[in-house]
């Protein structure tokens, strides 16, 4: 592909990632997930994607779809409280999970971007992630059909730290609030989360973007990931419901509080 990285349509993005695909996917809770891409995903229906991703949405929303779908057949993630459905399929037998500390996954997707394979972190020592034993997939009967294994660990300092490999993936979703036809991308506040990581790990990287911008009007200062690691980009259409910001928990305050 030449410089000029933008595609017409979110499905002509994905219509590459086929069953079986790994996919590195931004957002956090839904901040900054790429809901437009993944509704062309869940549109497609390809099935037994294996997702690298810090949650898997909610119920009726972003990575949520393509889970009541059936489409996914393997998560790593650090955090999963928010899916009901999720659960469902983890203790039923219907979803391998992989958790992994929050931090060490964030680092695991960079070193992988970065061409680092492994590293040693203190996250987890002591526990049944360093030791072993998580249940990765039940069996239909509860029972545990698949634990994680041990990790190797060495001491540095006279503290003992656990080997984690890098993370790279067929295929990477994220979203920013402005790219450029290049894949220069900037993000906006805290929807910056995981996806110049996810973008990174990806070996194909798609962008969809809110505001797409000519080569040359971006401040390199500004730009928060190089378009080096971007494939693709299109641009989100205004009005398109799959691009809804939606809120997790919404708080307030009572109104004779304001």
């Amino acid at each position: 592909m030449g410089l000029d990285k933008t595609v017409a349509s979110a499905a002509e993005a994905v219509a590459d990632i086929a069953d079986g695909a790994s996919l590195a996917v931004g957002g956090f809770g839904l901040c900054g997930i790429p809901g437009t891409l993944i509704h062309a995903l869940w549109q497609r229906g390809v099935g037994g994607l294996e997702i690298v991703s810090n949650n898997c949405g909610v119920d009726d929303w972003g990575l949520g779809l393509l889970l009541a779908a059936g489409q996914i057949s393997r998560m790593t993630s650090s955090y999963v409280g928010e899916n009901k459905e999720f659960a469902r399929q983890y203790l039923s037998g219907e979803l391998e999970v992989e958790l992994v500390p929050q931090g060490t996954l964030a680092e695991r997707l960079r070193a992988g971007g970065t061409g680092i394979p492994a590293f040693y972190t203190p996250a987890g020592t002591g526990t049944q992630v360093g030791e072993g034993g998580l249940p990765w997939r039940h069996a239909p009967d509860g029972s545990v059909a698949v634990a994680s294994p041990a990790k190797e660990t060495r001491e540095f300092d006279g503290r003992p730290h656990l080997l984690e490999h890098g993370i790279t993936t067929d295929f990477a979703l994220v979203r920013a609030t402005i790219g450029d036809r290049h894949g220069n991308l900037v993000f906006r506040s805290s929807a910056r989360n995981f996806n110049p990581l996810a973008a990174m790990a990806g070996r194909i990287t798609v962008a969809e973007v809110d505001h797409l911008v000519e080569p040359g009007e971006l401040d390199p200062d500004e730009v928060h990931l190089p378009g080096i690691f971007v494939q693709r980009v299109v641009r989100v259409t205004p009005g398109d419901p799959a691009a809804e910001r939606r809120i997790e928990r919404r708080t307030v305050r009572p109104e004779g509080d304001a």
